[in-house]
C-alpha cells in the first residue's frame, strides 16, 4: 500500500471538499492514485444518496437572478435536509454556482440544467458529489427561467423563498421589485383571469357550486352565484387584481398603470420551500 501522507490528504480534499478521513480512507482505498480517489468519493457521494433517496429534502436555498440586461432570468432551489446544512457557506456557494451555469446557460428545464458543465462535472454528478461529502442528501428541487423585455428577482431575506417577474418594456427597478414582492407575499395562481388555468378555474367553480348547495340555494341560482364567488377569486388570487400590498386603495394593474400605461406583466415565477 502507498504511503499516505498529510500533504497528499489536504491536496485531495481541495481538489474534492471532502472530508479529511474521508480523503485519507479513499487514498488508501485507491493506492495514491489520485484519480481514482476522487472516483470513490463521487461513488460514496451516489452510494449515500441511494440510501437517502426516501429521505426529506425540505431545507435549503431558493435563488433568483437575472443578466446585466435584465433581459432573462432563472429561479432555482438547491434543497438538503436541516437548516444547518442550508446555511453552509459551501452548500450556498455551490447553489450560487448552479444559478450562474443557469443564467448563462438558460437550458429548456431541470433536466436540462442537471446535464450542463460545472468545473468539469456535470450539475447533477456535483450535487450527488457535495451529497456524498457531506452524508446530507441535496437535490436540485426547482428550476425554471423566464425571458423578457425586463425581468426582476426579488429573494426574502431568509432564502427560503425567489420570485421572478417578466414585463413586456423597461420600468424602474423599484416597481419591479414592488411586483415581485407582491408574487412573493400573495402567491397569486396566474396573471390575471385570463391567464388562470382552466382546471384552476373548473376546480374553484365546482367547490363553490358545492359550497352553495349545502347552504340550500335553489338550483336555478347555483350558477349564478357560483360565477359570482369566481369573481371573487379572481380578484383575490390573480396578480393584477389583488390589492396592492403596498396601497390596498389600489389594484396592482392600477399601480403599474399609474407608472406606465403601457406596461404589462408577461410572466412570473414563485418557488417557496414553505409552501
Amino acid at each position: 500500500m502507498a504511503h499516505i501522507s498529510a500533504a497528499d490528504v489536504a491536496k485531495l480534499r481541495k481538489m474534492t471538499g471532502a472530508g479529511m478521513m474521508d480523503c485519507k480512507k479513499a487514498l488508501e482505498e485507491a493506492n495514491g492514485d489520485y484519480e481514482r480517489a476522487q472516483e470513490i468519493i463521487r461513488e460514496k457521494g451516489k452510494l449515500i444518496a441511494s440510501k437517502r433517496a426516501d429521505r426529506e429534502a425540505t431545507e435549503g436555498v431558493v435563488f433568483a437572478k437575472v443578466s446585466a440586461d435584465h433581459k432573462k432570468g432563472v429561479v432555482i432551489c438547491l434543497a438538503c435536509e436541516t437548516d444547518f446544512v442550508a446555511k453552509n457557506a459551501d452548500f450556498i456557494a455551490l447553489a450560487n454556482q448552479i444559478i450562474d451555469v443557469a443564467l448563462t446557460n438558460c437550458p429548456a428545464d431541470l433536466n436540462g440544467l442537471l446535464t450542463l458543465n460545472l468545473g468539469g462535472k456535470n450539475v447533477g454528478d456535483l450535487v450527488t458529489e457535495k451529497s456524498g461529502i457531506t452524508g446530507e442528501k441535496f437535490t436540485l428541487a426547482y428550476y425554471e427561467k423566464v425571458e423578457a423585455a425586463f425581468c426582476v428577482p426579488y429573494i426574502h431575506m431568509n432564502n427560503k423563498l425567489a420570485t421572478l417577474v417578466a414585463f413586456s418594456k423597461v420600468i424602474p427597478i423599484e416597481v419591479g421589485k414592488d411586483v415581485a414582492m407582491q408574487v412573493a407575499a400573495m402567491n397569486p395562481v396566474s396573471i390575471d383571469k385570463n391567464s388562470c388555468p382552466a382546471e384552476v378555474v373548473e376546480k374553484e367553480l365546482h367547490i363553490a357550486r358545492e359550497q352553495i348547495r349545502l347552504e340550500g340555494k335553489p338550483e336555478n341560482m347555483i350558477e349564478k352565484i357560483a360565477q359570482g364567488k369566481l369573481g371573487k377569486f379572481f380578484k383575490e388570487s390573480t396578480l393584477l387584481s389583488q390589492d396592492f400590498i403596498k396601497d390596498n386603495k389600489m389594484s396592482v394593474e392600477t399601480y403599474l398603470k399609474g407608472i406606465d400605461p403601457e406596461v404589462k406583466v408577461s410572466g412570473f415565477k414563485r418557488f417557496s420551500l414553505n409552501d
